[in-house]
């Protein structure tokens, strides 16, 4: 895999893999008796009480987050160009210095900065070699600018990713709220989330997608979650998203580690969340198209 295509697949998985958005804040709580016997409404409850409250997260009307993703490992030398063809330049391996596969099997980390605004608006920049690329949602229509590939001009989101902007969840994720957004929560059952049992909550969407989403049994913080699925080879893969490193941000508790694993694909990717901002001011223009 080229870098090319490493950073490709990155800015898939942001928009695909649904990482950001949906349930993704929580809070510690102790674990009172009797939770063994809790209904799928109850645990809702005492992942919003966790989480910050209902009335916090009202409140929120807008983040911002910056800091670094994991965009795989470098599996082959990359590849840049000379000055020009007319100058006989040629293709050049780009190494660090010991030899052409030095940079070989390295996982490769971007920048990134994310802003997210109520209802379902998204921008995303990710920087790659000094240029930056950009995803934009407004809501309704979204576009990508995409300069690692040589592409300066600025592409429309394909069917497939309105379908899948359109389904993401608003700031405080699927179960704040839940039934106001149309959602059905119910409890399927009981598992080990890396060691640790969790609830199984079945949220069937307003659009009727099926999603689920693991809460500690014993903190009730959201710790896994599906993403969306993702299509390789014409078939669709599963998408689970991991929860770690939680944070207090003005009360409300943000995880600032996130693992992302593909059904079928050897490698994970993380987000790492460097610096979080709750309601800062975005103008509109900031998801106009670039």
């Amino acid at each position: 895999m080229t870098i090319q295509n490493v950073v490709a697949n990155t800015i898939a998985v942001c928009l695909l893999g649904g990482f950001f958005l949906g349930s993704a804040i929580a809070a510690t709580a102790a674990d009172p008796a009797g939770t063994t016997k809790l209904t799928a409404a109850q645990i809702v409850e005492r992942n919003v009480a966790a989480r910050g409250g209902l009335e916090a997260w009202r409140r929120v009307q807008s983040i911002s987050m910056a800091g670094k993703m994991d965009a795989g490992k470098l599996r082959e030398p990359y590849q840049v160009r000379g000055p020009s063809r007319k100058q006989g330049a040629r293709a050049q391996t780009v190494s660090s210095g010991a030899g052409a596969n030095a940079d070989v099997g390295k996982t490769i980390q971007l920048p990134y900065v994310m802003e997210l605004q109520r209802p379902h608006k998204m921008r995303v920049e990710l920087v790659f070699k000094d240029e930056t690329a950009v995803q934009v949602y407004d809501g309704v229509n979204g576009w990508k600018l995409r300069p690692y590939l040589g592409r300066k001009d600025v592409d429309p989101y394909t069917a497939e990713e309105l379908k899948t902007a359109a389904e993401q969840q608003e700031l405080d994720g699927p179960l704040i709220n839940y039934a106001a957004k149309g959602t059905k929560v119910a409890l399927a059952g009981i598992e080990p989330v890396e060691g640790r049992d969790a609830y199984k909550l079945k949220l069937t969407l307003k659009g009727g997608q099926v999603r689920h989403v693991w809460v500690d049994k014993q903190t009730f913080l959201d710790v896994k979650m599906d993403g969306a699925p993702r299509r390789l080879d014409g078939k669709p893969h599963a998408v689970a998203i991991y929860l770690r490193d939680y944070k207090s941000v003005d009360g409300l508790m943000i995880p600032h580690l996130l693992e992302t694993t593909v059904q079928g694909v050897k490698d994970s990717q993380t987000l790492t969340i460097e610096r979080v901002a709750l309601n800062p001011k975005l103008e509109e223009a900031r998801f106009a198209k670039p």
